[in-house]
């Protein structure tokens, strides 16, 4: 069996016997007529005028009988057969197609298409050139199938050859265009705001330091684009929103990715039940818009977005599954319940952090159908308006779907003086252990002193919404390239 390095060394010599011969295997442009799809559209009219045609691939199937051969070529749109004769390329070409061309080259083809016996819409070819000699075949039998990082380190072979995979990331890019378009037509302006920031915030997270040499100062990977886009509020833009690319240094797992995308916009003069009648129809326009109805399939279980959706009080459901009155217990107390259920809880969190990470564990698992859950503890999210009818509550909403969290939202705090206090208490857990607390940002809290309009705001995580409508099990399997221990 010949092994890679020897197929690698063949094939640059025949790049160099190429080169000799005065012919460029890599040339810069190729002539083709149409692209795969458009011949196999307009194949009636193609095949009955026999007008020439004139095509370019990548081989991924070579089947010879003597003197003949059939390729299947594929392009970005789609794929076809093309079918070699000595006879009519003439001996001299189809013996340069038979010494020079391989499984994995791009080659370009011209010729007239015909149907096989079998009725398989195929070109015959009359003149072959070679677009791009590549150095290594294409896999015959594909190991990332058997290997999920070989897929995610190698996802240029695996998109080639694996067709779910192709169209996975057809729907990522379908559904990034929807938000766009959804957000547009309601009134809201796309704007981009600093990856690099001098404090991080707007997430309770761990970020990513950098170092700028030209100013010799440590810069953030945002974890959130939150605190510039209210700063945008307050500069007289009533909506706002930012596909963003954030980076948060956690652990990695099926929900988890330390690079991600999130969607996170913000409007003035509405709140948390504005922002859940939007969700509603946001939703709903995308799920119809890429499944044709507004419920689908997930991991062989329906999943409806019909509206209205059930809105249920956080921490009445901890009640209902832990048996657990938030409203009688205090910080310790909690932390102790929480321990005997068997959840970790980390050194210098609040009372309100230690109900999120019970909800977490006995509680979202169990939400299938699209759901709001509302109002969660005072203390929960640091930069959320405090509810002036619900007791200790905020005005806040989560949207959990099969078990996943999508969403993260509220009416947004606009009081310069409680935000200062709310960051100061955090300041204090953060020096106490936990890392992921809110940080203190002046700056922030200066824009914020020149007055904010009353604002609600969300944030939507795109890969956990690709993997859901996509019927996928893990964000690797929605971000192109994922983040991968080196081989």
């Amino acid at each position: 069996m010949i092994n890679r390095d020897q197929i690698r060394k063949n094939r640059l010599e025949k790049v160099e016997k190429l080169q000799h011969l005065g012919l460029n295997p890599y040339p810069a442009s190729v002539k083709r007529s149409h692209t795969i799809d458009g011949a196999l559209a307009d194949f009636s009219k193609l095949s009955q005028g026999e007008k020439e045609v004139s095509l370019a691939g990548r081989i991924l199937s070579v089947r010879q009988h003597g003197g003949s051969a059939f390729l299947d070529i594929q392009d970005g749109t789609g794929r076809i057969q093309i079918f070699l004769r000595r006879d009519t390329l003439g001996p001299k070409l189809y013996e340069f197609f038979e010494e020079y061309v391989d499984l994995g080259d791009f080659i370009q083809v011209t010729g007239v298409l015909f149907k096989t016996k079998a009725g398989e819409k195929t070109l015959k070819a009359d003149n072959l050139e070679i677009a791009a000699k590549s150095l290594f075949p294409p896999p015959s039998e594909w190991y990332g199938l058997k290997d999920p990082e070989a897929r995610y380190r190698q996802r240029y072979l695996d998109i080639l050859l694996n067709a779910e995979t192709r169209k996975t990331f057809e729907i990522r890019s379908q559904v990034v265009t929807e938000i766009r378009s959804f957000l547009d037509k309601k009134g809201f302006l796309e704007v981009e705001t600093p990856i690099l920031q001098p404090q991080y915030g707007g997430a309770k997270a761990k970020p990513f330091t950098t170092h700028l040499n030209a100013l010799d100062m440590d810069l953030f990977l945002r974890i959130s684009p939150e605190l510039y886009l209210k700063r945008l509020l307050i500069a007289g833009f009533d909506k706002v929103y930012e596909l963003a690319r954030n980076f948060r240094n956690e652990g990695i797992d099926r929900s988890h990715n330390p690079e991600f995308t999130m969607l996170e916009f913000y409007w003035a003069y509405a709140d948390y039940k504005d922002l859940m009648k939007l969700c509603e129809e946001m939703f709903g326009s995308l799920v119809k818009s890429i499944h044709g109805k507004l419920s689908f399939e997930y991991n062989g279980r329906k999943i409806d977005f019909k509206a209205p959706w059930p809105r249920i009080d956080f921490q009445q459901l901890i009640h209902e599954e832990t048996g657990i009155d938030l409203s009688e217990v205090d910080e310790k107390t909690l932390a102790k319940k929480a321990q005997e259920l068997e959840v970790e809880v980390p050194k210098g969190v609040t009372k309100a952090e230690i109900a999120d990470l019970i909800y977490k564990k006995y509680c979202r698992p169990k939400i299938w159908e699209p759901t709001f859950i509302i109002h969660h503890p005072i203390g929960s999210f640091p930069l959320a308006k405090e509810s002036s009818r619900v007791p200790n509550c905020t005005e806040n909403l989560q949207i959990v779907i099969a078990g996943w969290e999508l969403v993260n939202a509220f009416s947004e705090q606009n009081d310069p003086m409680r935000q200062r206090e709310v960051f100061e208490a955090q300041e204090k857990i953060f020096e106490a252990g936990f890392e992921e607390a809110q940080r203190m940002d002046e700056d922030f809290l200066t824009a914020l002193e020149y007055g904010m309009p009353p604002a609600a705001g969300l944030g939507l995580g795109v890969d956990r919404l690709v993997a859901l409508i996509a019927d996928a099990h893990s964000l690797r399997e929605v971000i192109l390239f994922p983040i991968t221990r080196p081989k």
